[in-house]
């Protein structure tokens, strides 16, 4: 269960999100809602209310080297905005304090 969630979404609007106990995570593209929720309750020991889940299309990439160009594409990714009970947070960075 906890290999489902690669890592916790640290940016300026999921740090707005945890004000409404919301948090983001990024998670394996095959994994699904039910997954997702026992992961999160499982690793965190909190109750989940909802999750919202959708995909990130890769992106094409040019690169320009010695030997011409390159093209490539950065892999497809899948992210959960996971929705918390009455009364329970996540405390995702560590020694963030709000002043």
């Amino acid at each position: 269960m906890i290999g489902i969630i690669r890592k916790p979404i640290i940016s300026e609007k999921a740090m707005e999100m945890g004000a409404n106990r919301q948090y983001a995570f990024e998670v394996v593209p095959t994994a699904n809602k039910i997954e997702i929720k026992k992961a999160v309750e499982e690793l965190y020991e909190v109750k989940v209310d909802s999750v919202r889940t959708l995909r990130v299309k890769g992106k094409n990439v040019l690169k320009y080297t010695r030997k011409g160009l390159q093209r490539g594409k950065t892999p497809m990714r899948k992210k959960a905005y996971v929705t918390l009970q009455e009364g329970y947070t996540i405390e995702i960075v560590s020694g963030a304090q709000e002043e």
